[in-house]
């Protein structure tokens, strides 16, 4: 599935201009952002119950990300990137279908957040089938520049799912750990 990723300033004629610019045969003045999965939100557990392996209902998991990505001269950086998950059905998941969400966020490097887009993954689970690998494509993550000295070196784009308080609390014990074939 392809994704549009654009911060909200970036809107009409200057979204048109970017898209325009994204052609060029420069080089990129620099590396491009890290694309990097957080480690607390890189896994997702469900239950049904008490947190215990025959309480499972769903589970998630993101395996990697990946991009690519053009600037040059003051325009902005676009980003390509590809997002690979999966996801299973515990012994207490009873849907064959089920929305999970996961985030994209660009910050300027280990510091604040740029713009974060959250984007929902529909899975089909069929018959007996209890994980589903899915690869997520997003075609274009735009970061603004001040000005031509500004590499893709001072941002990062970071990749989770969408959890609970719980959920992340979960993760944070290490428990989540425990449960290697989710």
């Amino acid at each position: 599935m392809t994704r549009c990723f654009r911060p909200l300033r970036l809107i009409g004629a200057a979204s048109a201009l970017l898209a325009a610019g994204c052609e060029s045969n420069t080089p990129n003045p620099a590396p491009c952002p890290e694309i990097a999965v957080l480690q607390d939100a890189s896994r997702l557990v469900e239950f049904d119950g008490p947190a215990a392996a025959e309480n499972v209902a769903y589970s998630g998991e993101i395996l990697f990300a990946t991009g690519t990505c053009r600037y040059y001269e003051d325009k902005p950086i676009t980003v390509r990137a590809t997002v690979e998950m999966a996801f299973g059905r515990g012994p207490r998941g009873e849907e064959a279908r089920k929305t999970f969400n996961y985030f994209v966020a660009v910050t300027r490097r280990n510091s604040v957040v740029i713009d974060k887009k959250v984007f929902p993954v529909n899975v089909r689970f069929g018959g007996d089938t209890v994980r589903v690998d899915v690869t997520e494509s997003i075609s274009k993550i735009v970061i603004p520049r001040k000005n031509e000295r500004v590499s893709g070196t001072n941002f990062e784009i970071l990749v989770g799912l969408e959890m609970t308080a719980d959920q992340l609390e979960f993760n944070r014990s290490g428990k989540s750990l425990k449960f290697p074939d989710l």
